[in-house]
């Protein structure tokens, strides 16, 4: 690593990958058809030695991430159910829509956020 100074990432990293833009989505619901995904160039750089290194201390902070969102989707399913079942043993189903629950997280979504 001749050359570095502070500041300056360890290591760019070019990922690859398909996206759709909102427009793409609207154009193929009005077409009636699949939307296609476009081609995204991002580059990364990696500013974090532990990152670069592939130090332990990531996957453990990434696992404790996981298993919070994990949580808190049972804890808002939980409450959207017990909206849902009454104890009169009738399905309130107007209830549904007073709880946000967003989708769940990818698996390992947090490795790429550290």
């Amino acid at each position: 690593m001749s050359g570095w100074s502070p500041g300056e990432p360890w290591s760019p990293v070019v990922l690859h990958d398909l996206r759709y833009s909102a427009r793409t989505l609207t154009e193929a619901a009005r077409e009636s058809r699949r939307p296609r995904p476009r081609r995204v160039r991002r580059t990364v750089a990696i500013h974090s030695f532990p990152r670069y290194q592939r130090d332990r201390s990531v996957a453990r902070w990434s696992a404790r991430e996981e298993r919070r969102a994990r949580q808190r989707l049972r804890r808002q399913v939980g409450s959207l159910l017990g909206l849902v079942n009454s104890a009169s043993g009738e399905l309130a189903l107007d209830a549904v829509d007073t709880v946000d629950v967003p989708p769940a997280r990818h698996r390992r979504g947090s490795l790429w956020l550290a």
